[in-house]
């Protein structure tokens, strides 16, 4: 087993240093650009969207089917010509917007019984420490692909390009305020 503390951040890091490196355009750390919060949002090289959920306990992991990012609300009346609220909610396959969905979490806190709390089209990344103390990835399911997820237009990728960018200058920013409280 880890003898490493495991969070999100770290999670989140590894994944997009390593994990996702060179395959793919952006990584996104918290980012709502789809409607609902994603712990990473993945722009692909085709412009399609990963969101990954990273859980750090088991109880976080299964609370998370009840967020409302699974469960449709509002549907089309065909004859009234506009959405209404749906009676019981539906549950989703896939969130708004998303391609593929992952949730990734350490090792150690996994039990296969999680399995069946976990959307069938979702993938699951297993994070553990090697003999040699580097990370490595298990991907226990892969995910499977939204056939009717759009791919992003050039302005929403750029959008979230910006985003991504803004998001390292405010940590820029971050890192000089602490350094000057510390001095």
């Amino acid at each position: 087993m880890d003898n490493i503390k495991w969070n999100e951040g770290m999670i989140g890091r590894e994944l997009a240093l390593n994990y996702f490196q060179r395959r793919h355009l952006v990584v996104v750390p918290n980012c709502g650009w789809t409607g609902y919060e994603c712990d990473l949002l993945v722009v692909t090289k085709n412009l399609r969207i990963i969101d990954v959920e990273i859980k750090i306990s088991r109880s976080d992991l299964r609370a998370d089917v009840k967020k409302d990012k699974w469960w449709k609300t509002y549907a089309m009346d065909p004859v009234a010509g506009f959405h209404r609220r749906l009676d019981e909610p539906e549950p989703k396959t896939w969130p708004e917007k998303v391609w593929k969905h992952y949730y990734a979490a350490p090792l150690e806190i996994w039990d296969e019984s999680l399995t069946e709390k976990i959307p069938a089209a979702s993938g699951i990344l297993l994070l553990y420490r090697g003999h040699h103390g580097e990370v490595r990835y298990e991907c226990r399911r892969p995910a499977r692909p939204n056939p009717d997820a759009e791919k992003l237009s050039p302005e929403s990728a750029v959008d979230i390009a910006r985003l991504a960018s803004l998001r390292m200058w405010n940590a820029y920013q971050s890192l000089q305020n602490e350094r000057a409280r510390a001095t």
